[in-house]
Parts: structure tokens; sequence; C-alpha cells
């Protein structure tokens, strides 16, 4: 059976075009799939027998054309998501180091572990820290300085 594809796709690109807009939801993709979709068509004609409508054909080429780039698509996706190694040391390193810090800060004397978890657990101001203490926000200010101090400190004699 003799297609006339120039025919096919002047009669038939905006149904395919709207069909597959409804599975990629994304007219650049619709675009590039049913541009594919015809190219497909074209390159496989001697697989049309005639036997379904023409429309119902190009449709069926076009669903899988539609689901490759999708399936394509996801796995790119899920390439994205995985961490490199380099992350996977970060954050490890950063677990260690919040755990340092969380008991550094077990045994820090208060006012300063006190002041410290204000500031950076609560994200509370100075002026709101210094109210709670019935100080100064200066007093809050060079209070949290010295706990971060004496954290670095302790984290720099446990790295040793």
């Amino acid at each position: 059976m003799s297609l006339d594809f120039e025919r096919l796709y002047r009669a038939y690109y905006m149904q395919v075009y709207s069909y597959v807009m409804t599975i990629v939801k994304d007219a650049a993709q619709a675009e590039e799939v049913t541009q594919d979709t015809f190219v497909r068509a074209m390159q496989s004609r001697s697989a049309y027998r005639g036997e379904a409508s023409e429309i119902t054909w190009l449709c069926a080429i076009a669903k899988n054309a539609a689901f490759s780039i999708l399936k394509r698509a996801s796995r790119t996706e899920e390439l994205k998501d995985v961490p490199d190694e380099n992350q996977f040391e970060d954050r490890l390193a950063d677990e260690v180091s919040t755990l340092m810090i969380h008991m550094i800060l077990h045994d820090m004397p208060e006012p300063y572990k006190e002041v410290f978890q204000l500031r950076v657990f609560g994200e509370l101001s100075f002026a709101k820290i210094g109210r709670i203490f019935e100080k100064t926000e200066s007093w809050a200010r060079v209070t949290y300085h010295r706990a971060r101090l004496k954290i670095q400190e302790r984290m720099e004699d446990y790295e040793k």
C-alpha cells in the first residue's frame, strides 16, 4: 500500500500533536515527538498494511515515541538525583561535625550553651536572647561569640 506522506502530514499533524500533548504535557517535546512520529512512519511505511486507519497507525507510533522520550527523561532525572562521592563525603563530614558540636554543647557551661542554642537552633535575634536573660543585646552578642570560640577551640582539640 502506497502512502502519500505529504498528505498524511497535512491531514494528521494537528491530531497527532494534540494526542502527544496529552502524554508529554510539554509543547516543545510534543512537537519533537510529532516530527519523530512522521519520520518513523516514513521509515516503516512497508509495515503499514492498511488494517487500521492512518490516524490510528500514526498515534500508535506517536505513543511509542512519546513513551521512549519520557522513559529517557526519567532515567536522566534519576541520574541527577544520585549524589556523587564527594557530596556523600561532605555530608558525612558535616554529620560528624554536627555530632561533635552537639557533644561539645552538652558539656558547655551556661549561659554559653543556651545562648548558642537559642541563636543557632532557635534562630532568635540577639535582642530577644538578651530579653530572655534580662540582659542587653550586646551581652547576647558577646556571649554567643565566646560560645562559638569555645566550640571552635574544642573542635580543634578533637581534630588533633
